[in-house]
């Protein structure tokens, strides 16, 4: 090949990342309209992302030279959106929340995890694709999935499968919520509580929250941020441990061994969204800033959504994501009824 060739090669490459990347970004701007509808507002911009994404594949399919951007925005563009999503979260209010409420979200989160992951192993489900549905439905729906991930090298099409899982759920509790609100005989405090503690996305909580009332929705989205909080000691332990089972599984190829011990399993961006979180709690940058932040956050998020869905096809997720979505269904239902019998118990609201 002459030069003429390589230099017409690599401007066609890079004209394919570009067309990737742009196509992620088409979809994430179409999921923030889409969301502004009364129905699709409670799925949110991040569910509808993904869920553009597998339609897209299903319908046009993805040409191979946009597929390096696609992955860009997937991966690297996702790592960005969840250290600038640290903005959303001001570690006073945690505080401030008291300590039943960590207890309260730590048993959730402990709980729910093992539940779903337990069910996944029945139902035979694959051994990263159940811990990212586990930890997606305990924790904050998509964004731990996409966040856990790195950490049990999970491929593309299992973190898709999870994301899209754990989000389609939290859209079904979320109207089965608003719809059960009346028989719950709960006050709007305790709404609230109840459903940061138990729902799947911070959209979801507020979705679900707003009808009751802006106490709802405060206490709501405090008791979720809690548990996000969260995120970054669970991804470390899981890290840790997948890392652990690997060493044993491959402990007699001693090159594999050595690697895995040399690599350390922390997700590194995760602490990049703990400094924003600071960095929000001490106030130093000026609120109209922040929520700028905040969208960009959420932007660059819903590109790494479309991103994800666009390497998932049908086939695909009938296979291997039906099962995941019962024990992640399965998995909801207890998550439901523990914060349910938790707020009692404690006399959270």
């Amino acid at each position: 090949m002459n030069s003429t060739s390589v230099l017409l090669q690599d401007k066609k490459d890079k004209q394919g990342v570009l067309l990737g990347i742009g196509l992620t970004l088409m979809l994430a701007l179409a999921a923030k309209y889409a969301a502004g509808f009364p129905f699709l507002h409670i799925m949110g911009q991040l569910v509808l992302a993904i869920l553009f994404g597998m339609i897209w594949r299903a319908v046009r399919n993805v040409p191979d030279h946009m597929v390096s951007g696609i992955s860009f925005s997937a991966k690297k563009l996702l790592r960005y959106g969840i250290i600038l999503l640290g903005m959303r979260l001001n570690l006073k209010d945690i505080l401030h929340a008291g300590p039943k409420v960590a207890l309260i979200a730590f048993l959730n989160i402990t709980i729910t995890i093992f539940v779903v992951y337990g069910i996944a192993k029945f139902f035979k489900v694959e051994r990263r694709l159940g811990l990212l549905t586990a930890c997606g439905t305990a924790i904050c729906g998509a964004a731990a999935v996409v966040a856990i991930a790195p950490q049990i090298q999970a491929k593309d099409e299992e973190t898709a499968i999870g994301a899209a899982t754990v989000a389609i759920l939290g859209t079904i509790f979320t109207m089965v919520y608003t719809l059960l609100y009346p028989f719950l005989h709960l006050s709007a405090s305790e709404y609230g509580v109840f459903s940061g503690a138990t729902l799947h996305e911070i959209a979801h909580v507020i979705a679900a929250a707003e009808p009751v009332g802006p106490d709802a929705v405060d206490l709501a989205v405090i008791v979720k941020l809690t548990r996000v909080a969260m995120l970054v000691p669970v991804a470390i332990l899981i890290g840790f441990w997948t890392n652990r089972l690997d060493r044993s599984k491959n402990s007699g190829n001693s090159k594999m061994n050595k690697r895995s011990l040399k690599s350390l399993p922390i997700p590194w961006f995760i602490f990049g969204f703990l400094m924003m979180s600071a960095l929000n709690t001490l106030q130093v940058i000026p609120s109209g800033l922040t929520n700028l932040i905040i969208s960009a956050a959420y932007m660059l998020i819903a590109m790494a959504m479309a991103g994800l869905g666009l390497s998932v096809d049908t086939v695909t997720f009938r296979r291997l994501g039906l099962k995941a979505f019962a024990a992640g269904f399965i998995g909801s239902i207890v998550l439901s009824l523990i914060g349910y019998v938790f707020l009692k118990l404690f006399n959270l609201g």
